[in-house]
């Protein structure tokens, strides 16, 4: 024990010296705005005794003195900005103490065996990831009422105020993936920060720095004129400096806390903590799967799954009965879930699962016809079919686009309507038509102003309407790490980064994604990537995936918008058990972790001659829309999943031959010269 408290005091005192260095930058700005009114004030005093007296020393008088007002006013106006700046603040889910009496309970306990004082208060984040959060600033509401027997009460009001500062956040994975002991030693090096935040110096360096934080934020907007522009750009050049010159000690002086922090943790479920840790990236690479997957068909097309914490547990209980490297997960599933330290774990899900359609999707705050809850056995029908018929009647419109003719020539009656044979028909190509080489950009453009021409059909039928005859040019999506997050408080657990799941059933790297599982963007501009990929598809297969291309571009600029145009919701709104906290941060920005991975032209044209024979198989085959918990959207037919169509499909698109899908298809007793019925 010796060598562990030694360990915590150096860490301490490498964070307060640090502190101090930050508190002495401050010192020191202050002491340079005040120089000058120091010397006006000797100026001043020199003149009033007769000893500083002349022409000259008048003119020097008069000049300081103004310039002191001057610095004075500039010193007031950053200082007002910097007290006034309300600091970032991480949405999250406010779990009450009546709503967890538990995980109130065993959080104070692990704070009484670290002997630091217990977190105010405790939110749940839609990441994985835990950490303590400082919402002390008067933006952030006044702190919550502590009961006379909390931990920090007797030592008085001065203490009470400094142990109110840090709220516990959690992961809302690791409630439902682990166990009530495996949880308790994640927590235990993040509840072991709040002993340095209450320190003095600490406190008041981090306040000083979330200060000029919060101060360069709110100068980076463009002001109503000239003057305000100029105004905040001194302010915000200022904090900018002063930032710079904290830098070193800051970062200096969170890693001392951390360390001070998890030298004191090992002395809780140090041997627990390891396997812990392990439980950590297991349910991080879960939690990716799931949203990029699963959740993501489902918020585009306007449901959000209501129980994204269930879907984790459902798809790692999935990953240890296929995956050897996962044997012995489920033998855990006997030990009491962390979740039950809630008293209504199923009210907290729903709340955080409409938090990460917001963080992570940008839908609306409250619920409605068109972004309205769907529970897991409602997943397969009011997401994967809509999906998959959606996809089909675009491929139809944009077929409609290219004059592909809805029926052959002597076909029968009632055959002209959307059918599979429409698609397969006009991808085939003869041995004598080569494949799409290199393109130039003169074609480019060519194709671009043919297939970039749309019809939009009315929802609910498959019949097309003439848009206006202006060429789209995509623009490329911006493609951001669905793994992003927000940054970690230096005193949270370190977690290990999500790792690959691999099972058995897994497609190969370079299958198409499940239909409305990726995202509906693509390059659009000629680039040479873009190339290079539709260099893999037939002249047929490329027209048509730019005109799908062009398509989806224009529904995706009409979707934002519909979306800007659209007033943000207003603060304070609350959401299932608890408020969502939209009062202390910036809703106008959403998505603030967009998970949009781009999609090329041919995985594009891949997505959806997959939709178009899901549809099919249902309506002529009898098959059914599923879901995977590790693969998202997938096509059942008499229960079992077929996961062999990728491989015929992308035969389809990269040769034109449609023997081997014609063949899939034949096996299965689909029928693709019947319509299908489309959204």
């Amino acid at each position: 024990m010796t060598g562990i408290g030694g360990g915590v005091e150096l860490g301490a005192q490498a964070a307060r010296s640090r502190a101090l260095a930050v508190l002495r930058v401050r010192s020191r700005a202050l002491a340079v705005a005040l120089l000058p009114a120091a010397v006006a004030v000797i100026l001043l005093a020199g003149g009033s005794t007769g000893h500083l007296v002349g022409g000259g020393w008048d003119a020097a008088r008069w000049a300081v003195s103004v310039l002191a007002l001057l610095v004075l006013a500039a010193t007031a106006a950053v200082a007002l900005v910097v007290a006034r700046a309300r600091p970032a603040v991480t949405p999250t889910v406010a779990v009450a103490e009546e709503s967890a009496p538990d995980l109130y309970r065993m959080v104070r306990d692990l704070a009484d065996r670290l002997d630091v004082p217990a977190p105010s208060a405790i939110a749940l984040t839609p990441d994985c990831d835990s950490w303590l959060e400082d919402r002390t600033h008067p933006a952030h509401g006044p702190p919550p009422a502590r009961d006379h027997d909390d931990l920090s009460d007797p030592v008085g009001p001065a203490r009470r105020r400094s142990a109110a500062a840090p709220v516990l956040v959690i992961g809302s994975p690791f409630l439902w993936w682990m166990r009530v002991g495996e949880l308790r030693a994640v927590l235990a090096p993040v509840v072991a920060g709040t002993g340095p935040a209450a320190h003095p110096d600490i406190a008041a360096a981090r306040r000083f720095i979330r200060g000029l934080d919060a101060a360069v934020a709110a100068t980076s907007t463009d002001g109503r004129g000239p003057l305000a522009r100029a105004a905040r750009g001194g302010i915000g050049g200022v904090s900018r400096l002063l930032l710079r010159g904290c830098r070193v000690h800051a970062a200096e002086m969170e890693r001392g806390v951390a360390a001070a922090a998890a030298e004191r943790a090992q002395a809780v479920d140090y041997g627990l903590r390891i396997v812990a840790q392990e439980q950590v990236g297991l349910a991080y690479a879960g939690w990716d799967r799931l949203l990029t997957r699963v959740a993501l068909p489902a918020w585009r097309m306007g449901r959000w799954p209501s129980r994204l914490d269930v879907g984790v547990v459902a798809a790692l209980t999935e990953l240890s009965r296929r995956d050897r490297l996962a044997e012995g997960f489920a033998s855990r599933l006997g030990e009491r879930p962390a979740c039950d330290l809630l008293e209504e774990p199923g009210l907290m899900d729903e709340a955080v699962s409409l938090l990460a359609a917001r963080l992570f999707h940008g839908g609306p705050a409250e619920t409605g016809p068109d972004w309205a809850p769907v529970g897991w056995e409602e997943y397969p029908e009011e997401v994967v079919d809509r999906a998959w018929r959606t996809d089909a009647a675009r491929l139809h419109r944009v077929l409609d686009t290219l004059g592909v003719r809805r029926a052959a020539e002597g076909a029968a009656p009632g055959t002209d309507g959307p059918t599979l044979s429409r698609v397969l028909d006009h991808l085939t190509t003869t041995p004598a038509e080569a494949r799409v080489p290199a393109r130039d950009p003169a074609a480019d453009a060519d194709t671009g102003a043919t297939s970039g021409t749309a019809h939009h059909a009315t929802p609910g039928t498959g019949t097309a309407t003439p848009d206006d005859q202006a060429t789209s040019d995509p623009q490329a999506a911006t493609a951001s790490d669905p793994q992003a997050a927000t940054a970690p408080d230096p005193q949270a657990a370190t977690t290990p980064g999500p790792q690959p799941l691999t099972t058995p059933d897994d497609q190969p790297a370079d299958a198409p994604a499940a239909p409305g599982s990726a995202d509906h963007s693509d390059d659009g501009n000629g680039t040479e990537d873009d190339d290079d990929d539709l260099a893999g598809t037939t002249p047929r297969g490329a027209a048509l995936a730019a005109g799908l291309s062009a398509q989806l571009a224009r529904e995706e600029a009409r979707t934002q918008a519909l979306a800007s145009g659209t007033a943000p919701p207003p603060p304070g709104t609350t959401t299932g058990p608890a408020a969502t906290g939209t009062a202390l941060w910036d809703d106008r920005a959403l998505p603030l972790l967009p998970l949009q991975p781009p999609r090329t032209g041919r995985e594009i044209l891949t997505a959806h001659i997959t939709a178009m024979v899901c549809c099919a198989a249902m309506d002529t085959a009898g098959a059914t829309p599923g879901l995977d918990w590790l693969d998202g959207p997938t096509l059942l037919v008499d229960g079992a999943r077929r996961a062999d169509l990728a491989l015929h499909v992308r035969s389809l698109v990269e040769t034109g031959d449609p023997a081997p899908l014609r063949a899939w298809l034949s096996d299965l007793g689909v029928r693709p010269e019947k319509p299908v019925r489309l959204v």
